[in-house]
């Protein structure tokens, strides 16, 4: 799928940012980031052309994170001025346009942005983007729980929810699951025991219990807003010093049901081990959903949608 999604991609977000840079350069994600560093100094140059000139001893580069779907690195650069500037480099990881819209991606991020949501977008190579650095750490699954914490998730939340991304407001989720369903169905593993464990998922029952769920949600109404999809501890910061959180990555963004994404993110409490005795309990249920409907009064009674919700004494 390569090329020409990546370039579509590009015009996509060109559309929305005019003044977005964009290099036909691409990275090896396998790489050790000393053996990436010429390739990116490369890139940095080819970008940001008030950097051409610098030598590769202007730059450093050091891995942040990297997960299923992308790899982060943070790249510093001394300006001739001495000042110091550090960006994100972010790698898509191989394959990931299989399960990722990139160019729905693309178009969100500038809206996002916008609305303080995420990193800055600088630039766009072949295979990642480039983005401003967030002085923040990551949190680990058992930080969302924290009541504090928890609290102003809900909060920036409801706020990422608001945000009105251009173009068709109908549900994503099904549509994607659709699409994710096609693919697993359809999979061929060269090592014979990995194919005998896969020849044992019923796809027929799988397929009968999506469509029975999609009849099933059709009759609950349920509010459409342009959600994340994917807020797991990997996917929030926090700077401890000014006590601010960050929403970032946005990958599988899209209009989805409103309950589809906070169940997601209390299902994303169970950590990566997926211990799911770890989802939260009610009364966290609740403090969640408080902070979520009236962050200025969340101990008061809120209105949901126009159906009264008395939480609070619960």
């Amino acid at each position: 799928m390569g090329a020409v999604n990546i370039w579509n991609a590009i015009e996509v977000a060109e559309s929305h940012t005019s003044d977005i840079p964009s290099s036909s350069l691409t990275i090896d994600h396998s790489l050790s980031p000393s053996d990436m560093k010429p390739r990116i100094v490369e890139l940095c140059k080819d970008l940001f052309k008030k950097w051409s000139n610098l030598d590769e001893s202007h730059f450093s580069v050091e891995r942040v994170s990297g997960g299923i779907t992308n790899l982060l690195l943070k790249v510093s650069v001394v300006e001739k001025n001495g000042n110091i500037v550090n960006i994100t480099v972010r790698l898509y990881g191989p394959n990931t346009e299989y399960v990722i819209n990139r160019e729905r991606e693309l178009q969100a991020i500038p809206y996002l942005s916008a609305a303080g949501f995420g990193a800055k977008l600088l630039g766009i190579f072949a295979n990642g983007m480039v983005q401003s650095f967030i002085d923040a750490r990551t949190l680990a699954p058992p930080d969302m729980r924290e009541p504090k914490l928890a609290a102003e998730i809900a909060k920036q939340l409801r706020k990422f929810h608001q945000v009105d991304i251009p173009g068709s407001k109908e549900p994503q989720l099904w549509n994607d699951i659709f699409k994710f369903y096609g693919k697993a169905s359809n999979l061929n593993f060269d090592d014979f025991e990995e194919q005998k464990k896969y020849e044992t998922i019923s796809f027929k029952e799988i397929i009968s219990e999506i469509i029975e769920l999609k009849e099933l949600t059709g009759c609950l109404d349920a509010p459409v807003v342009y959600a994340h999809n994917d807020l797991l501890s990997g996917n929030l910061m926090l700077n401890d010093d000014e006590e601010r959180l960050y929403i970032i990555d946005f990958e599988y963004g899209s209009y989805s049901y409103r309950g589809f994404d906070i169940g997601n993110h209390f299902n994303e409490y169970a950590g990566y081990d997926c211990d799911y005795s770890l989802c939260p309990n009610k009364d966290e249920q609740y403090h969640f959903f408080r902070h979520y409907l009236d962050p200025e009064r969340p101990e008061e009674e809120v209105n949901c949608d126009g159906c009264q919700m008395p939480i609070a004494g619960r």
